[in-house]
């Protein structure tokens, strides 16, 4: 009976292809509205989990303040103590679950070789800075190690953007620029690494964590970044360098160590929300969609009234003639999810070829859902016109005109 009545809802829309075409195009908006933006949103998610997992799992971020993260942006409260190289020198002789630590100083500046120059963020820190952000020299040397004494050589290593400005294809190794009019000598260039969470890796110059605090006249660290033996030992890690520097700051909780994985679900469950609003606002256009089968279907019962008359005066029941045009409806809601999906798909792959920088990633449950969406849709606002026209009455329904 169901196979039967889709054969009839097939045929009815073959026979009425531009009718049927203009219904199914409502659907088709609201599905490929919905594959093409959940695909951007699952895209941009999985592209920023990805530049997190590249950073490592077991990495902890030590920022000055009480601050916290839980349920959305992070949040700080200012107070008079800070973080200091000391700070770090701590962390790495208390905390034995803790495998590497770099301070962090940045600031922003002039960096220039003879006539050219270039303003770029500048980063003090420590040779250890390559393991725990995963970032390293390609030619060259980074930092000198200097044990748990601070180092204030005047050396720097340059990121791919800088030295191609001011160098160009030229070697800058043992070269001297400029920074903050101070001389530095270049002994590294690191690898290209390209943009980061929207952060150019390679626009970076990095400098001695000592002679950062001299050139910027500042002892204050930015942030301490270390990382744990292992992904398991990440709490125990964390409860050591709490209470290393705990201990420095005199008992004081003035600071916040942050596991990089809880930014890692803040990001999650913001990109997450963002997915579901951008379905909610494509699944709008599927529900007018709907409207529009709804009219065409009532127009269509009033065109085949007497069609209707002919079907119930040869046995047809009421529940046959309201199951052919929820089939109809089932049928323009299928055709269209199924066109939908197709163009949406199609629409996420162009936008990842003319943008690489905006990924796409076409999910199957993304896809499952829009189907479904407009099965249901199709369904439900196909219920009023099969009800009316299974509730005609054949003698009526013969006489109409």
């Amino acid at each position: 009976m169901i196979l039967e009545a889709f054969r009839l809802a097939f045929e009815a829309l073959a026979a009425h292809k531009v009718r049927s075409a203009l219904t199914m195009l409502g659907v088709v908006i609201g599905v490929s509205s919905i594959i093409l933006l959940v695909s951007i949103g699952e895209g941009a998610k999985a592209y920023i989990l990805k530049q997190f997992m590249d950073l490592g799992t077991n990495v902890l971020i030590v920022l000055p303040g009480k601050q916290t993260t839980t349920g959305g942006p992070m949040t700080g409260i200012s107070t008079e103590h800070k973080l200091t190289y000391d700070d770090a020198v701590a962390v790495r002789r208390r905390c034995p679950s803790v495998k590497a630590v770099a301070p962090l100083i940045i600031s922003s500046g002039p960096v220039k070789y003879r006539n050219r120059k270039r303003d770029t963020r500048i980063l003090g820190t420590t040779n250890s800075f390559q393991d725990v952000r995963n970032l390293h020299v390609e030619i060259g040397s980074f930092i000198p190690e200097n044990g748990d004494l601070k180092p204030t050589a005047r050396v720097c290593v340059l990121g791919r953007r800088v030295k191609d400005d001011l160098f160009g294809e030229g070697d800058p190794l043992g070269r001297f620029v400029r920074i903050n009019e101070s001389q530095f000598r270049v002994i590294g260039i690191m690898e290209r690494r390209g943009r980061s969470l929207g952060f150019d890796i390679d626009d970076l110059v990095y400098i001695p964590v000592g002679a950062a605090e001299k050139v910027f006249n500042t002892d204050e660290l930015l942030e301490i970044v270390a990382t744990a033996r292992s992904t398991e030992a990440v709490p125990l890690a964390q409860e050591e360098i709490e209470r290393a520097i705990r201990r420095r700051h005199g008992g004081h909780d003035d600071f916040t160590v942050i596991d990089q994985r809880e930014l890692m679900d803040v990001f999650a469950r913001l990109l997450t929300t963002f997915t579901y609003v951008l379905a909610g606002i494509a699944g709008i256009s599927l529900v007018v969609g709907g409207i529009g089968i709804m009219n065409i279907l009532l127009i269509s019962v009033g065109e085949r009234t007497r069609e209707i008359g002919i079907r119930k005066a040869v046995g047809a029941k009421r529940r046959d003639i309201l199951l052919q045009f929820l089939a109809e409806s089932a049928a323009i809601g299928l055709t269209g999810g199924a066109i939908g999906i197709l163009i949406g798909a199609g629409g996420a792959f162009l936008v990842t070829q003319l943008a690489p920088a905006l990924p796409t990633s076409v999910s199957f449950w993304s896809v499952a859902l829009a189907f479904l969406f407009s099965l249901a849709v199709g369904l439900f606002f196909g219920v009023y016109p099969a009800r009316k026209a299974s509730m005609l009455h054949p003698i009526e329904a013969l006489r109409y005109e």
